[in-house]
């Protein structure tokens, strides 16, 4: 286990834990969160044994309340040409390794953003989400506006974004936002369960499939499946390393 810099990193099995651990802040996240973050990421991602990459709490009941706004008040307009979660957030969301973000208590503005660049959610019962950037005359600016609707639909995203709607645990699983809801002192299990399935799969076939989900359009999904396939029959082939069997 490492900590440094408002984070905690782990590993368990086949899955990299990097858990935020700000308690005094409600782990709002600063620059050097990021940082931290980003590093941890990029070991993560290097680590053979590594499987899946979980996005978690070090502090019980709190997920992230987002930006930490002490240090966002002093930003000028350039420095939000340039924010650094949203770069660091594309850098999770484009992970080559499933990525899964363990949400129990609040997800807040940058850390419903945060929490968006996994490929899922888990949630405990205690967990709920909420976009309220615009009543603190911001708007959601690190991935929120483009991949929130794409999870649960316009109507759900201009209704947090727009009108300050916030969602439990119950009505985030209705609408798609988390692929689970189960009791906190379950969701570590009920993580942990979950990378161990993805980890029992292809990875390369996990990362063209990522690729291919990413894409922003259907042509572009064409034609990322088409190359994907060419590249995983071309293994088959060659007879490299793939995961026995048929399709489970």
């Amino acid at each position: 286990m490492g900590s440094g810099s408002d984070i905690v990193t782990r590993t368990e099995g086949p899955a990299g834990y990097i858990l935020l651990d700000r308690p005094r802040r409600a782990n709002a996240y600063r620059d050097a969160t990021l940082e931290a973050l980003s590093r941890a990421l990029a070991a993560h991602v290097e680590a053979e044994g590594v499987r899946v990459v979980v996005v978690g709490s070090a502090v019980p009941g709190r997920f992230s309340s987002g930006a930490d706004l002490d240090e966002l008040g002093h930003r000028s307009g350039e420095d939000a040409l340039k924010l650094l979660s949203r770069e660091v957030f594309d850098r999770l969301a484009a992970c080559p390794k499933p990525t899964i973000a363990a949400v129990d208590g609040s997800a807040i503005a940058g850390g419903l953003e945060l929490a968006l660049a996994c490929d899922l959610r888990l949630a405990s019962s205690r967990a709920h989400f909420a976009m309220p950037e615009t009543s603190l005359g911001l708007i959601p600016a690190a991935g929120a506006t483009w991949r929130l609707p794409r999870l649960v639909g316009d109507a759900v995203a201009r209704q947090m974004m727009l009108f300050g709607f916030e969602l439990d645990a119950e009505q985030a699983l209705r609408v798609g936002l988390v692929s689970a809801v189960v009791e906190p002192a379950a969701l570590a299990d009920r993580v942990q369960c979950w990378a161990e399935r993805a980890a029992r799969l292809d990875p390369l076939a996990l990362r063209l499939a990522k690729q291919a989900l990413a894409a922003p359009t259907e042509g572009g999904a064409r034609e990322l499946t088409r190359s994907g396939q060419a590249v995983l029959y071309e293994r088959r082939h060659r007879g490299g390393p793939q995961d026995g069997g048929g399709v489970r």
